[in-house]
């Protein structure tokens, strides 16, 4: 089984002293390629550092996620743009808006969001399209009225870690977005909904992430006694993944990776 996990979030300090572990780990687990979400100015570049590192496993998103969006100056947007010359960096994001926190003012939250759209469009006018790498939560109507307006001006969109409704999927799915799905899946608290819905998302939309260190699968067993999510354990995301579905697990699995490798133009 070779697997590609979408979104890790591999700069975060609880990875500071054992990364070349943790991917050996990941390796040994059949994930072969991982995708470093970018989601601020301090963690773009460092993230953009680990693709360079780890050439042909590791590559890096750049973006401003929507709990960051008060740091969405000019000077940022430059930064974005310097960014994303490199090609180790494969998406615009970690983008989008998130209402159910609202670490950030609305409206910042919504601009930073546009400017980051734009940066995919110009991208895209300038025969460099990159994918675009999209978060929502508890904003779904001004998330969808603001891609609206970039409607046919950027690349391919995925919505990662999906938790929403049936509704929301189908509004995806009608725009032909690709959906991430993560162990969310397998929290008999939040994510019962989601084993309900997975079946509907057509194989070449849907890929699979651990949003690591972040939402570890509640149904892992042993359990790791520090709590941490880790790309290891994207296996375990997919065997449930492919139970809800009513597939083989290897079918999943290489369907996945094969979406994720045409989405994010991996090799």
């Amino acid at each position: 089984m070779q697997l590609v996990d979408i979104g890790a979030n591999l700069t975060h300090e609880s990875f500071g002293h054992d990364l070349d572990a943790v991917l050996q780990r990941a390796r040994e687990a059949g994930v072969g390629q991982m995708v470093v979400t970018g989601a601020s100015r301090e963690h773009n570049p460092q993230a953009l550092e680990l693709a360079r590192r780890h050439p042909g496993m590791l590559y890096a998103t750049a973006g401003v996620h929507p709990h960051h969006a008060t740091e969405y100056t000019e000077e940022c947007d430059a930064e974005l743009r310097a960014l994303h010359a490199h090609a180790e960096v494969v998406a615009v994001g970690e983008c989008g808006l998130d209402y159910f926190r609202d670490f950030s003012p609305r409206p910042a939250q919504r601009r930073a969001f546009e400017r980051q759209l734009q940066l995919a469009a110009d991208l895209a006018a300038a025969g460099n399209p990159k994918p675009l790498f999209l978060h929502q939560r508890d904003a779904h109507a001004d998330f969808m009225a603001i891609m609206k307006q970039f409607d046919g001006r950027h690349g391919p969109a995925v919505v990662h870690c999906f938790t929403g409704t049936r509704e929301e999927l189908f509004d995806y799915l009608d725009q032909d977005w690709h959906i991430g799905i993560t162990g969310w899946l397998c929290d008999e608290r939040r994510g019962q909904h989601l084993r309900e819905i997975v079946r509907n998302i057509p194989a070449n939309r849907l890929m699979v992430e651990t949003d690591a260190p972040y939402l570890l699968p509640r149904t892992l067993r042993p359990m790791p006694k520090d709590r941490r999510n880790e790309p290891a354990f994207l296996p375990h995301i997919v065997e449930e993944l492919a139970r809800d579905r009513g597939e083989a697990v290897e079918a999943v699995a290489a369907a996945s990776t094969a979406t994720a490798r045409a989405f994010f133009r991996l090799p």
